[in-house]
């Protein structure tokens, strides 16, 4: 609900492939052909991967040689990140023609409240189509839209027609389309909670439902309120315009300085460790991964890669720090400090309240 009771509409809005989407736009040999973003050397990472690669399995945070392995025809791109910004700011321009209520998960990714839309168009459906038409005939790129009466549905939706998309579900049709979905697909259950739930009897939203609060609170402790109400197609986070928290991370310094790239790669894997749990504990993930070294002299140095889908495992931020990592070697100098952090970040904020669903949406 809106703070005026009023029934929300939120959409959700997340670009096609977006860093290979742009480089087939803007070179037309790679149209309609598998390519990677990122990587390109034996210890690279892809940071993203075409619709026509991704049919071979290749996917962002992958190692390069694992990517080419499963698509040996594949084509590696370097990234160009300020050209991906300013499509960026482009597609933010269209979004804040129908709303100033905009949470942006990445630069390809956002919420939009349009309740209140600015334009008066009243159809969330109908707001959803002009803003994907908009986009294409200014970016000349795809997105992919969902449309529902909480985020939760709304990407979930979008995820369910993806790619060049567009799904609507309706305050009735929640709960129902809730009970069919797989749960590793819900927002907020990451492949850890997966893994328990299946261990539980649990693999889809209605396996979910049939689970009392209490039962949930002794497996899952302070997520079991969340996941009581998605299993009803209940959500109560709003749209949040301002997202306070930008990452996470942490740091280690050393007493003697480090030397060798096998005693780097030790401590840079043990401070991503630290990271990702604390990501895990505050249902955060991030799409953009950040190696700082700091030399023997002070002198500071950041390498960092972003990826098209949030780092899900401890495994892959440490496989994508170490390939930031590389472009330090040969160690010329001793190093002092390391730091790895997670930006980009996609919130899982857990509502605890559940609400009635009026039936008037679109």
């Amino acid at each position: 609900m809106s703070e005026g009771g009023e029934q929300r509409k939120i959409i959700h809005v997340d670009m096609d492939a977006f860093y290979a989407s742009v480089e087939q736009r803007d070179n037309p040999e790679l149209r309609g052909r598998p390519i990677a973003v990122g990587g390109g050397s034996k210890r690279g990472v892809v940071a993203a991967a075409s619709y026509e690669a991704r049919k071979f399995g290749v996917r962002s945070a992958m190692p390069s040689v694992t990517a080419q392995k499963r698509c040996p025809d594949l084509i590696f791109v370097k990234p160009r990140f300020e050209v991906y910004r300013q499509v960026s700011q482009t597609i933010g321009s269209i979004f804040r023609r129908h709303t100033d209520l905009i949470e942006p998960l990445a630069l390809d990714e956002a919420y939009l409240d349009v309740t209140q839309d600015k334009l008066g168009i009243g159809s969330g459906t109908l707001i959803a189509e002009q803003i994907r038409a908009e986009i294409f005939a200014q970016t000349g790129l795809t997105a992919s839209a969902g449309v529902s009466y909480n985020k939760l549905l709304a990407k979930l939706a979008c995820e369910a027609r993806k790619p060049n998309g567009l799904f609507v579900i309706r305050p009735q049709q929640g709960a129902t389309f809730i009970a069919q979905c797989d749960i590793s697909k819900i927002n907020g259950i990451g492949p850890r909670t997966a893994e328990r739930m299946h261990q539980l009897g649990i693999y889809t939203g209605a396996d979910l439902a049939q689970h009392s609060l209490d039962e949930l609170q002794r497996y899952f402790g302070k997520s079991a309120g969340y996941f009581y109400n998605a299993a009803r197609g209940v959500d109560n986070r709003p749209v949040r315009v301002n997202r306070v928290r930008k990452s996470v991370g942490a740091e280690r310094t050393f007493f003697e300085d480090i030397c060798t790239e096998q005693h780097l790669g030790e401590a840079i894997e043990r401070v991503a460790d630290e990271v990702f749990s604390r990501s895990d504990r505050i249902h955060l993930r991030g799409k953009t991964v950040t190696l700082k070294i700091k030399y023997q002299d002070f002198e500071l140095h950041t390498r960092q890669a972003s990826f098209a889908d949030p780092i899900d495992s401890v495994e892959q931020l440490k496989l994508a720090a170490l390939a930031q990592m590389h472009k330090f070697l040969p160690l010329e100098r001793g190093v002092r400090l390391v730091g790895v952090s997670l930006s980009n970040l996609v919130d899982d904020d857990q509502p605890q309240a559940t609400v009635q669903l009026p039936l008037n949406f679109c």
